[in-house]
């Protein structure tokens, strides 16, 4: 079991943890004559884990950055969430983000920038990846961005699904976002009866059986993203819900995870003309679609922008199942989102 000791409000996590056969492999792995603690950046969701800065000597870089994954005895949800459902889900994502690492990230550039990963490896129940230390080339995390600012990110989305856009999810979700309806009954049983509960299967399967699908991010909030120190360029990570669908769920998730009320409704049409017009580009530049001819790659993009436009609301409301089920009393169920929903059910 993971042990995580508080000093002065700071947790970390106990030397007793990092057993010595992961600091040897660790140390094979990078040539290091020496690995250890330098901090732990973040526990994970429901004590699941941790994510530990490591020290190194005598290797080619100073800092790596290991996730490990530890699932606990008896899983602690902050919501009450504690079923077998929703502990299987959070395994199979770890399993999945793992596999994500060793098959699917190399396939990033810079414009979709993630961390390598080094090695993984497993110790029992305990799962770690192994990954480059982002914080010199990206050391700022920001808790809100201003209309202009989230165009990074934007950006980035744009060209994560440009890369991997009509590629099947093999090995990863076969629908990707942590809130699909299908990983997330016990939510879907606690809503009230109503239009929005009613909608719920045919808001699925309007985003699932959209002909245009790509790779999603799946939790592509804003604290899932590390700003260089100008905020011009980004890098993502977290990837336990990577897996199929459309791009604009990344999109909608990620303007409600950044942006207030008032402004993703005042801004809503420049936001995903920013997105829309990076992803346009990127899949005109693409050399790895099934069209080839630079004519067919634009309208293929004109295509792609009409549809996921027109989904724009049924994502959104898609996520706004979600929050019903799982947390009622939540500030993005707003007025906003209550008329993006009103619009959903008239195109469903």
């Amino acid at each position: 079991m993971l042990h995580l000791t508080g000093k002065g409000g700071v947790t970390s996590l106990s030397s007793e943890f990092l057993s010595n056969n992961i600091l040897d492999e660790i140390a094979q792995v990078t040539g290091a004559s020496g690995v250890r603690e330098r901090q732990t950046l973040q526990e994970l969701w429901s004590g699941y884990g941790g994510i530990i800065q490591l020290e190194l000597d005598g290797a080619n870089v100073s800092s790596l950055v290991l996730k490990l994954i530890d699932p606990p005895a008896q899983p602690q949800h902050p919501r009450g969430w504690n079923t077998n459902s929703s502990h299987q889900r959070k395994l199979r994502s770890y399993q999945i983000e793992t596999h994500w690492y060793k098959a699917y990230a190399h396939q990033c550039d810079a414009h979709c920038a993630v961390p390598k990963a080094l090695a993984t490896g497993s110790e029992d129940a305990l799962r770690w990846i192994l990954m480059e230390d982002l914080n010199q080339q990206y050391p700022r995390r920001c808790q809100s961005l201003s209309v202009g600012e989230a165009a990074v990110c934007l950006e980035w989305l744009a060209a994560f699904h440009a890369q991997f856009f009509a590629q099947a999810p093999t090995g990863l979700w076969p629908v990707g976002t942590y809130w699909h309806l299908d990983t997330r009954t016990d939510e879907l049983n606690d809503m009230p009866v109503g239009a929005l509960k009613t909608a719920a299967p045919k808001l699925d399967e309007r985003l699932n059986s959209c002909e245009y699908q790509c790779l999603v991010h799946g939790d592509a909030k804003l604290a899932n993203f590390c700003f260089s120190e100008d905020k011009t360029h980004v890098a993502a990570v977290d990837f336990q819900y990577v897996g199929g669908g459309v791009g604009i769920k990344d999109v909608v998730y990620f303007l409600g995870s950044c942006l207030n009320e008032s402004d993703i409704e005042h801004y809503e049409q420049a936001l995903l003309s920013t997105y829309f017009s990076a992803l346009k580009r990127k899949l005109c530049e693409s050399q790895s679609l099934a069209v080839s001819n630079e004519d067919e790659r634009a309208e293929l993009a004109e295509k792609v922008e009409e549809s996921w436009r027109g989904l724009y609301a049924i994502a959104w409301t898609d996520f706004y199942r979600f929050l019903e089920g799982w947390m009622p009393g939540h500030t993005k169920i707003n007025r906003y989102t209550k008329k993006l929903a009103e619009r959903a059910y008239q195109l469903i």
